[in-house]
């Protein structure tokens, strides 16, 4: 599934840096990141995820869901 919502992915480019992002409705960055629409919009008020509106839509920036992920602390087994 993230391969084809890696290939859905669309291509902005950000006129201060230069930076391509891949953007993302909605729905698509939640299946992607594997969370809830409610998970979501608290990733983006706690500024962990990006996310741009684009005329109504809300698009959702994967690498900012990579780093996301990437920053999770990893968990610890128990020795036995």
């Amino acid at each position: 599934m993230a391969e084809i919502i890696e290939v859905l992915a669309e291509i902005m480019v950000d006129s201060d840096s230069i930076k391509r992002r891949r953007l993302v409705e909605f729905k698509d960055g939640c299946r992607y990141g594997k969370f809830g629409r409610t998970k979501a919009y608290e990733l983006i008020a706690h500024d962990r995820i990006r996310a741009y509106k684009m005329g109504g839509k809300t698009m959702i920036d994967l690498d900012s869901v990579d780093e996301y992920h990437a920053s999770l602390p990893r968990v610890e087994t128990r020795a036995s």
